[in-house]
């Protein structure tokens, strides 16, 4: 999936102070839109430290987190015009462009981490097509843990959402909370805990480790452990900030996203876990979701991934094929 470092390559001192000698150290401006204690971040930044280790610093990448550099919705197209050569954002915000961006948010397609590896390994191909036609490149991409609904009352039946101002972030969440019949409102991560505070959401739907980073126990009660989902982060570069780097820093910079990859998917792992606990510690009331509510909420799922297929045309009924294929 990676490209690799290429036969000879040693990355050492002495390569790549060659490199430096002939060329100035590249520096990268990279935005995030994410705090720094998300596990996104924490991967991103050693992401970073490492291009920086595996490069002798002939590439160095500086983190910009919190949406500090860039907001979110201007990430992506930030880095396609190369305002930043590089950045993170979560895929499926670019579903208004392609319905096959939405592909790891149609609940209940894939919710587990292995569902979620083989549904990125039947929509990979797709997705890399579609962001090379805008000249771009996914270095890595990291999932969320699976996507639950906090709330301050109990959950047990679909009703009890109706008319819930639910907090939205994508075109899933948003389709998913008026087939509930509760009203979307879309807020950023950064924005919770205040739009919580001004009474702009009475619920929302999120991962277990955005609760804690959010500090959810401060404006909540409840969290239904429904699985619904498992968004993936995506990271970015452009192709023409890319080409501009010598062979070697190329393949080194790909040798870490490589490793970035596969810890960032041991991370989210481990911070389900870890979440789910810090949760309950701190006065969460944390569920399964009942019968009544995991069967209604699932023909919502087969509403909405319906609806998918319908949107994504052929490049979404070969996604399945080969999803379904391979499980």
């Amino acid at each position: 999936m990676f490209k690799t470092l290429a036969k000879g390559v040693v990355c050492s001192a002495l390569t790549f102070g060659l490199v430096q000698s002939a060329l100035a150290s590249t520096q990268w401006d990279m935005p995030t839109p994410y705090g720094d204690r998300t596990f996104h971040t924490v991967n991103i930044r050693q992401f970073a430290d490492e291009v920086r280790e595996l490069t002798d610093g002939a590439l160095q990448i500086n983190v910009h987190s919190g949406g500090s550099l860039i907001g979110h919705p201007e990430i992506k197209n930030s880095v396609r015009r190369n305002i930043v050569p590089i950045g993170e954002l979560i895929m499926s915000r670019l579903a208004n462009e392609n319905a096959i961006y939405n592909v790891d948010s149609v609940p209940y397609l894939a919710t587990s981490y292995e569902e979620a590896w083989a549904l990125w390994q039947a929509s990979e191909e797709e997705i890399r097509q579609e962001l090379a036609r805008q000249g771009l490149q996914i270095l890595f991409t990291v999932p969320w843990p699976p996507q639950g609904i906090y709330s301050r009352k109990e959950i047990n039946s679909i009703d009890d959402l109706r008319n819930l101002r639910m907090r939205a972030y994508n075109t899933s969440s948003e389709r998913f909370s008026r087939l509930v019949n509760s009203v979307p409102t879309q807020i950023e991560v950064p924005d919770i805990p205040t739009a919580f505070g001004t009474g702009r959401v009475e619920a929302m739907m999120t991962s277990p480790a955005t609760g804690v980073d959010t500090q959810a126990w401060d404006y909540l009660t409840h969290f239904n452990h429904t699985q619904l989902w498992l968004p993936k982060n995506m990271v970015i570069v452009s192709d023409r900030a890319l080409n501009r780097l010598p062979a070697e820093v190329q393949d080194a910079l790909w040798e870490a996203a490589r490793q970035a990859e596969e810890r960032g998917w041991a991370m989210s792992r481990e911070e389900t876990e870890q979440a789910l606990a810090g949760l309950r510690e701190n006065g969460i009331q944390v569920s399964d979701p009942s019968p009544e509510l995991d069967a209604a909420l699932r023909q919502v799922g087969e509403t909405m991934t319906q609806e998918w297929l319908r949107d994504a045309g052929e490049q979404g009924q070969r996604i399945i094929e080969r999803y379904r294929a391979n499980r």
